[in-house]
């Protein structure tokens, strides 16, 4: 589906907007919660989702919202919703690590035809709509040209059920060690994803994310030419287990790689 230009500003705008919460609230004492041993919420985590419903909503009225602080009231299903991380990178936000992201995909029934990535303590805004192509800050976008795992610089993440799988963490994390150039973990998946698609990573993976870390990043990282799926090929939508996206050159070498010996 092709995304108007009106809805595509309308709805980066209002990301903006909300974003600008996160930078007024930087600076201020932080008033944390713990949804599960280390899984945190803040008060700005509530007060960015509820002002992008609210903003969206004018923007779509028709759609569904999917989002993290309120997830249980909406599944995928064949009508549009708004796929929304409000705060990505919470820990990140309650330690004043620059790696922030308000993450909103919109989900159209069958597939993400638009992803809006800020990171707004960067001033860095990613976005994506289907045949469109992918943009930071209004200029094009495109994944690396890296063709082999040896040189390639390669993202993940640690997702919250660490203490239960770490075993197998670390197996991937040790296969991506000894096969590239390096591993980077910036703590928002969001953050991940928008970097890949922008070629400053060549690959990402990570297993136990949520719609939400997502939605907005498979959108970009295809319209910038790269790949999206499981570990194994499989294709990918939001919500499933696992993730691997890539400049599409690694992709396959990425897909062996995770799934060898399993």
């Amino acid at each position: 589906m092709d995304i108007a230009s009106s809805l595509i500003n309308e709805s980066v705008q209002a990301v903006r907007r909300a974003g600008e919460l996160i930078v007024s609230a930087w600076d201020l004492p932080r008033n944390i919660k713990y949804k599960g041993p280390i899984d945190l919420v803040t008060d700005t985590d509530l007060a960015v989702e509820e002002h992008l419903k609210t903003s969206l909503k004018k923007i779509l009225p028709e759609a569904d919202f999917l989002a993290e602080e309120s997830a249980s009231e909406t599944v995928l299903s064949k009508r549009p919703a708004w796929i929304i991380d409000p705060l990505d990178g919470t820990t990140n936000f309650a330690h004043k690590i620059p790696f922030v992201a308000v993450s909103v995909g919109l989900w159209t029934g069958s597939e993400v035809d638009l992803g809006i990535i800020y990171l707004p303590i960067l001033n860095e805004m990613f976005w994506a709509a289907r045949n469109t192509g992918a943009f930071c800050n209004d200029q094009p976008i495109r994944v690396s040209e890296t063709k082999t795992l040896k040189p390639a610089l390669i993202a993940t993440g640690f997702p919250y059920s660490v203490l239960k799988e770490i075993d197998l963490i670390i197996m991937y994390m040790q296969k991506a060690l000894v096969s590239t150039r390096g591993v980077r973990r910036c703590g928002s998946a969001a953050t991940d994803l928008a970097y890949t698609a922008a070629g400053r990573f060549d690959a990402f993976y990570e297993i136990g994310l949520n719609p939400w870390d997502t939605a907005a990043g498979l959108c970009l990282i295809q319209e910038a030419g790269g790949r999206v799926t499981t570990f194994d090929g499989s294709p990918y939508q939001p919500g499933m287990r696992e993730i691997l996206g890539s400049n599409g050159h690694v992709h396959e070498q990425m897909s062996a790689l995770l799934t060898a010996d399993q």
